[in-house]
């Protein structure tokens, strides 16, 4: 493997290190970012093969600071890793409008921020791969407490999609990455910001969920130090997949969205036959389509991983 140059936003805490530290092991060169530098040259230390830099995502200048700092310094960028996110938590309407920008703005807007600064770089180069950090809720989204935070990933996932098309006669590949249930940071007090309660008819179901989220920080089941090897191999292929889902629970929920979407169109005969189609994958160990169900994926590995 040639050695890369990588930028991961989000670096100074929980997964975010994680990719920092795994791509180091593996000889590249990484570009650490955060809204506090400090903080991130302290977690990951010395070395001549990182530099850490300063970048809230929300920030156009940032990002393009950011860009700038990577290409004096290393003189390229092949790498993107849009990590950076927040986590708003609480009933739609309990939510204010603030809080609502707030999430899209560090969710969906930062990473286009980043990217749009990245891009020139990328594309004189004629190479370069983008990985957006999305999340089970980016695939189906139908429980309580996570309407801004699933509207910021699908957001993410639609502009992903569209963007690869854009960017892939530049030599540009584009994966969107939806763990499951991971131990990251993004459940602490830092990460995430609860709405505050003001509608009474929510009174009874609140309560019972701040607690089961709060809960939660710390016990997740997916260790996201092999989420981040798998990345590594990720951006090593040739033709890395579209799309990577990772974690039981992340699969599962793949695999109940494929179920609902064919149970609804079955219930409605006419509109269209999906009973014989299949989901188109490629996959990163042999380059090749593959015309599997998701099931059959899991079980030769292709495309999903259960990390």
């Amino acid at each position: 493997m040639s050695k890369q140059v990588w930028l991961i936003t989000g670096a100074g805490r929980g997964m975010g290190v994680d990719f920092v530290r795994a791509a180091l092991a593996a000889g590249h060169s990484v570009v650490a970012s955060g809204r506090d530098r400090d903080r991130v040259s302290k977690v990951l230390g010395t070395s001549s093969d990182v530099l850490a830099v300063t970048l809230d995502v929300t920030s156009a200048a940032d990002a393009e600071a950011a860009v700038r700092a990577a290409v004096d310094r290393f003189g390229r960028i092949d790498v993107l890793v849009n990590n950076a996110a927040s986590f708003y938590a609480g009933y739609f309407e309990e939510l204010t409008p603030a809080q609502i920008d707030q999430q899209l703005a560090a969710s969906l807007i930062g990473p286009m921020n980043v990217t749009r600064a990245v891009l020139p770089v990328m594309r004189k180069q004629r190479s370069g791969h983008i990985i957006s950090i999305s999340s089970s809720a980016g695939l189906a989204a139908g429980f309580e407490f996570v309407s801004a935070y699933a509207a910021s990933k699908f957001g993410l996932e639609g502009w992903m999609e569209s963007l690869q098309a854009e960017i892939a006669p530049f030599g540009i590949a584009t994966t969107i990455v939806n763990p499951g249930f991971f131990r990251t940071e993004l459940l602490t007090e830092q990460s995430t910001n609860y709405a505050e309660p003001s509608i009474a008819d929510y009174d009874d179901r609140r309560g019972p969920l701040v607690e089961y989220w709060k809960a939660q920080n710390g016990q997740q089941s997916g260790d996201p130090a092999k989420l981040a090897r798998a990345l590594i191999t990720i951006a090593s292929e040739k033709q890395p997949p579209r799309r990577f889902i990772a974690g039981a629970d992340a699969i599962a929920t793949a695999e109940q969205k494929i179920a609902d979407v064919k149970a609804q169109i079955e219930a409605h005969p006419g509109t269209l036959d999906v009973t014989r189609r299949r989901l188109n994958f490629r996959a990163p160990a042999c380059g090749q389509k593959t015309s599997h169900p998701v099931a059959d994926i899991v079980q030769c590995g292709l495309c999903v991983t259960n990390v």
